[in-house]
């Protein structure tokens, strides 16, 4: 038997809850390198840099409110997936379950956002990390530093998941330990133990109500809850890593939980350390908050710092988003949806035509960012965060279809290994707070373009399943 045979052979083989391969992938990934993911997936340039702009429109103590509820429904989310995952450990998860317990359209539609949301991320992330090279660098070329860290991604996804898995790892913890240096030094500067540019005492939280608890209002903290939601986005990534995951009925519940408390603590902690050391007025786009903070404290080198970490946020959604978009080829078709060639692997367990098909969608999004930036490019971006929100919206929904089978077959919930407390409280929450999330892109003008390109995607994909599942029919005929 060819070696192209042998794993066409391993590729078709059921997958398995245990700890063997999973249809070809292996089972490699263990519970600290799933933290880091579900940590690398959420903490990025939303963190670093957009944080700003939310303080500055919605007030501190707004900004608190709109992440505890952002954190709160992530947590809610994953206590869905994390029910799921570990009863059927699927690689690229949702879009199985959403198959099963909604419908084979769906489950279509919800893996093809999903994966034009990180091709999409793709693109953007490759020209980031030039630019951020040619602030050190200024007399090269961006495309070069972008063609360099393509090649890097590309090498960690190619060799195999445990490369990928260590890669992200240390990715996340450069961001984690930053994040924890920052509420460190920071809760040091308000208590007055390090001096602060503009204060003779210590600032303490006066800042954080100087101007009121809303100084703009309540209503622009709603308008601020759809970009927190999305800076939440990338938790999902521990259901597209269940089926390479060990023992993933004890790791992935593990992760959840973990992830959920440092999330909270990381933005929450930074959130309030920001607003009570910058004047809520004086936090925006133009400077990274983490930046303004470092220099008002004196700390020399601050923006060099401050971009490293950034162009590691940069390479570690990258890294996922490689990751999470192949997987997405691979279940597609491990389930039939497309072609088979996609399910085929090495002996290492990388779906290699994936992969390259993937970064090929990377690149494509790359070149779109030039040659049609105001229309592929630009629905691509803009709707990506929109597209991880409908996939909440999917486990919710699945989460409580999947109850209501085991009640109907006459089964117990003592038999799953891990199940969603406060049932249905829970889910039905979750499935509120991100059908919300949607909702508030339809009222605000400046997010109504996301949901515009998002419904003319998914319309086109469920067209694109219909046509398929008709002529599949005629032919069989």
């Amino acid at each position: 038997m060819t070696s192209a045979s042998k794993t066409e052979t391993q590729s078709a083989q059921p997958a398995h809850a245990d700890g063997g391969e999973h249809a070809g992938l292996q089972r490699k990934m263990e519970t600290r390198h799933l933290m880091m993911i579900a940590l690398g997936g959420v903490i990025g340039t939303g963190l670093f840099l957009s944080s700003g702009y939310t303080i500055h429109q919605a007030g501190p103590i707004g900004t608190i409110l709109a992440y505890a509820v952002g954190a709160l429904n992530v947590y809610m989310v994953m206590l869905c997936l994390g029910e799921l995952a570990t009863a059927m450990p699927q690689t690229g998860s949702f879009h199985v379950y959403a198959g099963r317990f909604i419908g084979p359209g769906t489950g279509f539609t919800v893996a093809i956002i999903y994966f034009l949301a990180w091709m999409g991320a793709l693109g953007s992330e490759f020209t980031a990390s030039g630019l951020i090279m040619q602030k050190w660098f200024p007399g090269t070329p961006a495309w070069a530093w972008s063609a360099l860290f393509i090649v890097l991604i590309f090498t960690l996804n190619a060799l195999s998941v445990r490369s990928f898995a260590e890669a992200e790892f240390w990715f996340a913890g450069i961001k984690v330990v930053s994040i924890i240096a920052f509420i460190a030094i920071g809760l040091l500067a308000i208590i007055g133990v390090i001096p602060i540019v503009g204060y003779s005492h210590a600032p303490g939280l006066t800042n954080l109500v100087k101007d009121g608890v809303f100084p703009n209002g309540f209503a622009p903290v709603f308008s601020t809850m759809s970009t927190v939601a999305f800076a939440f986005s990338g938790t999902e990534l521990l259901g597209v890593t269940a089926g390479e995951t060990k023992d993933p009925g004890e790791n992935i519940p593990k992760a959840i939980h973990t992830t959920f408390w440092r999330l909270a603590i990381f933005f929450i902690g930074s959130i309030v350390v920001m607003s009570a050391l910058i004047p809520w007025q004086d936090a925006g786009v133009d400077k990274s908050p983490f930046v303004l903070v470092f220099d008002a404290i004196g700390l020399p080198f601050a923006g060099d710092i401050m971009n490293f970490v950034v162009l590691t946020a940069i390479l570690s959604a990258a890294n996922s988003g490689l990751y999470a978009s192949t997987r997405m080829l691979w279940s597609l078709s491990n389930e039939r949806m497309i072609p088979r060639i996609f399910v085929r692997t090495t002996k290492h367990g990388v779906p290699l035509i994936a992969l390259c098909t993937a970064m090929i969608g990377g690149l494509l999004a790359l070149l779109s960012s030039v040659t049609a930036a105001s229309v592929i490019y630009l629905a691509l971006v803009s709707s990506a965060g929109l597209a991880i929100v409908i996939v909440w919206v999917v486990l919710a929904v699945c989460e409580i279809r999947f109850r209501l089978e085991m009640k109907r077959e006459g089964r117990s919930v003592s038999e799953l290994s891990f199940h969603t407390p406060a049932w249905p409280i829970v889910p039905i929450m979750a499935l509120f707070l991100s059908v919300g999330t949607i909702v508030l892109s339809a009222v605000y003008e400046s997010m109504r373009p996301s949901l515009i390109y998002m419904l003319i995607i998914i319309a086109i994909c469920y067209a694109v399943y219909g046509v398929k599942t008709l002529v599949s029919r005629r032919r069989n005929a």
